[in-house]
């Protein structure tokens, strides 16, 4: 039976004795019930969707620039608090521990290389950026030990968690926790929605706010194309523009991706999940819905308080249901990016592709550690000898899932400047200084074991073994 309001006092009475949660959590987490069960999600009209026009979906290099002048860079910079989405572990790359600890290049981390770069604007315009985290549970007591590696940089790192919320029993409707399931599986964090009450309840907004910031940017740590842009910035407070989320041009790796649209006069996102199944060969199309969020986004720390103290931020609720230990549970998620339609003056701005690199998978990562990128400064840049606007598609078979795995299974990175794709299959293993050019596929078939030899050129062709070689 499917749960109604009327489950909401027991639920209710169940998370008041739940001692781990904060009053906050707990008001917060029942109004997400609440507005869950009363079923209150916004039913979009296909028929009065309109294409955003350049007002609301500005194009980068419209946006002016900004003067070579140090101290008015310096003014910008002392308005901007950056907040990164640390919540995440690496599981699904084979790691423990937050993600942003992984290795991404020349034995830096994620986090290594945003201190980097904050540290250097710092140091070159004599400002104080701050680098806020928002942990998770999960991240939390990791990262307080991890920060502490970078005491003596010049940028004043500042961490906190988002909300901790109990996953509920489905069939009884009742949080897990209660039911006596007291570890971490209980529990769950309710997406990056959370970003706006947790700030506020940690207290760090009203900090920000009395040393005189005004912007956040915040942005997933995984993605290293996520850099301060002092034009957009800059374009924010001139336009007084309360939230402005980052697009890019959409591939046809990106069709699922969440995209801008007109909507009765307001400017919001569309997610895949809100399309009803006729729609969504045409949500997918790359012609009439040219763009996707890169989550990259930036916000009004004042407006965030308004909004938040208002209890206006009633962004979609995206129902996530899971099976943890046999047990059908279900946990309940919001995003930041759908906040975007209680802004005012909320805008897009359509940024070249470069401000998208996210660190997914061992695939990525084989990207960015190639000679495809070069690192400066903190800044991964992509190599200029490569024609080709679009990377490389690259597949790896699950040999490879793993960062220890797929480390083990290289020499060295291959060359792939003049890759087109890559499909690989199998017990491979790639020899050092290997070249891959056009389109390569390498397989092993079970049982037999393929080793690229080292300095091996190998250009448009398919290898199933040994003797291809």
């Amino acid at each position: 039976m499917a749960a109604t309001t009327e489950n909401l006092p027991q639920l209710k009475s169940a998370v008041d004795g739940l001692t781990e949660m904060s009053e906050n959590e707990r008001s917060g987490f029942i109004n997400l019930v609440s507005r869950y069960l009363s079923g209150e999600a916004q039913h979009i009209e296909w028929s009065k969707i309109q294409t955003p026009t350049d007002e609301i979906v500005v194009p980068y290099e419209k946006m002016a620039s900004v003067s070579e002048d140090v101290s008015e860079t310096k003014n910008l910079l002392d308005k901007l608090v950056v907040l990164k989405l640390n919540g995440g572990l690496g599981t699904t790359m084979g790691c423990t521990g937050p993600k942003s600890v992984i290795e991404v290049r020349d034995g830096l981390t994620f986090l290594d290389l945003i201190v980097i770069q904050i540290e250097n604007l710092n140091n070159k315009y004599g400002c104080k950026v701050p680098l806020v985290l928002m942990n998770s549970f999960n991240t939390h007591d990791d990262t307080q030990k991890i920060v502490e590696k970078y005491t003596n940089s010049n940028v004043d790192i500042h961490t906190f968690n988002q909300s901790k919320y109990p996953r509920v029993v489905a069939d009884e409707f009742v949080p897990w926790p209660s039911k006596g399931k007291t570890d971490k599986d209980g529990w769950y964090p309710p997406g990056h929605g959370d970003v706006f009450p947790s700030l506020m309840n940690s207290g760090k907004l009203d900090a920000f706010l009395s040393q005189g910031k005004e912007y956040v940017f915040v942005a997933n740590s995984d993605n290293l194309g996520a850099i301060v842009d002092l034009k957009i910035l800059k374009h924010l407070i001139q336009n007084k523009n309360e939230y402005c989320m980052e697009v890019t041009p959409k591939t046809l790796a990106d069709v699922k991706g969440g995209t801008l649209i007109s909507y009765e006069g307001k400017v919001q996102l569309l997610e895949i999940a809100q399309v009803a199944d006729e729609h969504v060969n045409e949500f997918k199309s790359i012609e009439k819905f040219k763009i996707f969020n890169t989550n990259n986004l930036w916000v009004n720390l004042k407006a965030i308080k308004k909004l938040v103290q208002a209890d206006a931020l009633k962004m979609e609720i995206i129902p996530n249901p899971k099976e943890v230990d046999g047990v059908k549970v279900l946990q309940l998620e919001t995003a930041a990016g759908a906040a975007i339609r209680f802004f005012d003056n909320a805008i897009g701005v359509n940024v070249p592709r470069s401000r998208f690199l996210p660190v997914k998978a061992t695939s990525d990562l084989l990207l960015v550690q190639s000679d495809l990128y070069t690192l400066v400064d903190g800044f991964v840049t992509r190599n200029s000898a490569r024609t080709n606007p679009s990377n490389p598609s690259v597949e790896l078979g699950p040999e490879f899932k793993k960062v220890a795995n797929f480390l083990s299974r290289f020499k060295s990175i291959p060359s792939i400047v003049e890759l087109d794709s890559l499909k690989v299959s199998g017990d491979v293993y790639f020899g050092s200084s290997v070249v891959l050019k056009g389109k390569v596929t390498v397989t092993a078939k079970s049982g037999t074991k393929v080793e690229i030899p080292d300095g091996a050129v190998i250009e448009n062709k398919d290898i199933n073994g040994p003797e291809d070689l």
